[in-house]
């Protein structure tokens, strides 16, 4: 688990602007760790984990993008049935809200990556930590 940046990039809802931001990190070498959008009737949010947020929030300003950028969690958690109830229990028990949250994972893998937005990243992390001693290695039984 660590706290991350992740950049939030507001844009024309149109063909063709997912490929220009890759297009964009890929000419300078920024990998993309998360990725999600959502999309409103006339504009579309593109949120990303990348590998060097500095350097991608530059290449996105230098080309007059609105972008913002906020903490988030990156939780890599067991790819099974309850995994996710579980770090869900944990942080509501600790009092912290999940303001949104993105996960993949290939269904063949044992573990996944979730991208959590909190109010409270610190606390949720302390939170975590704490859950993840607590939990056997074969995964918390009873929630799920």
């Amino acid at each position: 688990m660590q706290i991350a940046k992740q950049l939030a990039i507001f844009l024309e809802n149109k063909p063709g602007m997912l490929a220009r931001v890759c297009d964009a990190l890929a000419e300078e070498k920024i990998n993309i760790y998360a990725l999600t959008t959502s999309d409103t009737v006339d504009h579309t949010v593109i949120r990303l984990v990348v590998s060097d947020y500095r350097r991608a929030l530059h290449v996105f300003e230098e080309r007059g993008t609105l972008v913002v950028e906020d903490d988030v969690l990156l939780v890599e958690g067991r790819n099974q049935p309850g995994s996710l109830a579980a770090i869900a229990h944990a942080l509501a028990d600790a009092g912290v809200n999940i303001e949104y949250a993105y996960c993949a994972t290939a269904p063949g893998q044992q573990k996944g990556l979730l991208v959590l937005r909190v109010r409270d990243v610190a606390r949720a992390l302390k939170a975590l930590n704490l859950h993840a001693t607590r939990i056997p290695a074969a995964g918390r039984k009873g929630r799920g």
